[in-house]
């Protein structure tokens, strides 16, 4: 039976007493009653865990990174601010190999391939996986194309002229719009994926997630071009350009995560606290995001251009940065489901929202 809540309760203890309950059960034919804050559904989490492994992690980032790459290359051919494009050949590059490695991932996080085929046989658009399926193979056709366009214009099918011809006659600029949309779609719906759980730290998040997972694929995927072309000759002028829009994306992404503790209140404890917060503030925010952000700023205001070495040091700062940013949003996840105190609270602040 339940108990119901008396009125004369404490604001300090209202909530506790809100989800009092009694359990009555059989010990040698005696009823023995139990009193206690409801923490489980016999014997079960209020909410089910999300058993994602580092395939889903990896997936995440890389996916980020793909997309990010491939808006880049594109504003850099339309807008052509650069002479040779060797920043779109890398981005079309870079974004191709990621992307390619994303479904082989996801495949492996599922357990069969098939499961991945079955998604595509329904397009739902109330659902965001089904529409996650549909956007990550729609962009791996954009990115397949537009890497073939590529590769023919760079002789490497010359093998083959035939596919080279047909590859050269592709209307790119039309497939480079629509492969950037998709590729915008592809780097934030991992965030609201994780957002339309029933997961409280996700769910409380919701409004922030897509936005902070879409800044974070911008900033890795400019770090990843960063270090890249920072092994060339001549690039120190693209890289320099490059910088700075990096020093954009990351004051987005750090300006994004200095709303969640307000946001979240105490939902967010797993998230800035125990290990968890440990490594998310010392990873991310502060080896990942502030240190090389701070580092750039000095940079630009002595007016002398970073060093390669050091250019490459901060790009793989701000790589691990981001990794780390998705790792910890899956641990928090996890944690969040398995605390039934979070499930409760989450429901009574959307419950004050109605």
């Amino acid at each position: 039976m339940i108990r119901g809540r008396k009125t004369a309760t404490p604001d300090s203890s209202r909530r506790e007493a809100l989800f009092q309950t009694s359990r009555t059960t059989q010990e040698g034919g005696a009823s023995k009653v139990w009193n206690g804050p409801a923490k489980t559904y016999y014997d079960l989490p209020l909410v089910k865990k999300a058993h994602w492994s580092w395939q889903i992690v990896l997936y995440f980032f890389l996916g980020g990174i793909a997309g990010g790459s491939y808006l880049i290359s594109t504003l850099a051919d339309l807008l052509r601010f650069e002479k040779h494009g060797v920043l779109t050949r890398a981005g079309r590059y870079l974004s191709f190999v990621c992307i390619l490695a994303s479904p082989v991932l996801l495949i492996l996080d599922l357990g069969r391939p098939l499961r991945f085929h079955h998604m595509l046989r329904v397009l739902k658009f109330r659902s965001v996986m089904s529409l996650g399926t549909w956007g990550l193979t729609a962009f791996g056709l954009c990115s397949g194309l537009t890497t073939a366009y590529q590769a023919a214009s760079d002789g490497l099918l010359n093998w083959f002229p035939l596919l080279a011809r047909w590859m050269k006659a592709v209307p790119i600029k039309l497939v480079e719009v629509l492969g950037s949309l998709l590729g915008l779609f592809v780097a934030s719906y991992t965030g609201v994926l994780l957002s339309s759980t029933a997961v409280p730290v996700w769910a409380r998040a919701r409004r922030l997630l897509g936005p902070l997972f879409l800044s974070s694929a911008l900033s890795t995927a400019l770090a990843s071009l960063s270090c890249l072309l920072s092994f060339g000759r001549n690039n120190q002028p693209l890289v320099e350009k490059l910088e700075r829009a990096e020093m954009v994306s990351m004051s987005m992404e750090l300006g994004l995560i200095s709303a969640l503790p307000r946001l979240l209140g105490s939902l967010g404890k797993p998230l800035f606290r125990g290990r968890t917060g440990i490594l998310f503030k010392a990873g991310t925010i502060g080896a990942g995001l502030a240190f090389p952000l701070l580092a750039r700023i000095i940079g630009k205001l002595g007016g002398k251009s970073t060093p390669r070495t050091v250019n490459i040091v901060l790009s793989l700062l701000v790589l691990a940065g981001g990794m780390i940013l998705r790792y910890v949003w899956i641990v928090a996840g996890r944690l969040s489901a398995h605390d039934p105190e979070a499930v409760h609270t989450y429901n009574a602040l959307e419950g004050k929202k109605r």
